[in-house]
């Protein structure tokens, strides 16, 4: 029954992101289903509190998921 109302009562996804400035400190997060526009923005795992005024461990980025379209490609013989 549970995963009758998950169906029913879907949520959208949130990512979170953290805005970085020109020198690569945290200065905030956001979590939304959409990358937010401006730049300085940058998907992370987790909106962690002790990052803010600090550089980013490199462990906390998120890499952008490759595209299909790689599979379609063809290969040289």
């Amino acid at each position: 029954m549970a995963s009758l109302w998950t169906l029913i009562f879907r949520r959208p996804r949130h990512n979170t992101y953290a805005r970085l400035d020109a020198d690569g400190l945290c200065l905030g997060f956001k979590q939304c289903s959409q990358a937010p526009g401006g730049s300085g923005w940058v998907q992370v795992s987790e909106a962690h509190l002790g990052w803010l005024g600090r550089p980013l461990p490199a462990s906390a980025r998120v890499c952008a998921r490759a595209s299909r379209r790689w599979l379609q490609r063809t290969l040289p013989a």
